[in-house]
């Protein structure tokens, strides 16, 4: 099994800052892609942030020259710095992986997601 935890969360007011954090642990053999998403009340879950195993990141437009999305694969972690951030960046984020593991013989690739982290902002 695996588990991807994450932290950070807050509240905040409009024009700080926070960064999330996501570590994974378990039946790890490699993490390939890693992602942040986020789901606002009454709203569907969203992409925020994508980066690959070799540091390419794609974000969602809304969070471009504000967020900022790295790794660090020798923890299994996945960071989500957030800059400027607005009243519309409120969601509970959750993390993304996917994981490669070995099962007897086989390979296997799975995704796993995290169990979210509050974010609010307000003043």
């Amino acid at each position: 099994q695996v588990q991807l935890v994450e932290s950070g969360g807050g509240l905040v007011q409009p024009g700080g800052s926070l960064r999330l954090s996501c570590v994974a642990s378990g039946s790890i053999f490699r993490i390939n892609g890693m992602g942040w998403y986020r789901q606002a009340p009454g709203k569907q879950r969203e992409l925020v942030a994508t980066i690959t195993s070799g540091g390419s990141t794609n974000y969602v437009d809304s969070v471009k020259g504000r967020f900022t999305i790295s790794r660090d694969n020798a923890k299994n972690t996945v960071y989500l710095q957030m800059n400027s951030l607005k009243p519309e960046d409120a969601a509970v984020y959750y993390c993304n992986g996917d994981i490669l593991q070995k099962e007897g013989s086989r390979w296997i690739i799975r995704g796993y997601w995290g169990q979210g982290t509050q974010v609010t902002v307000s003043s």
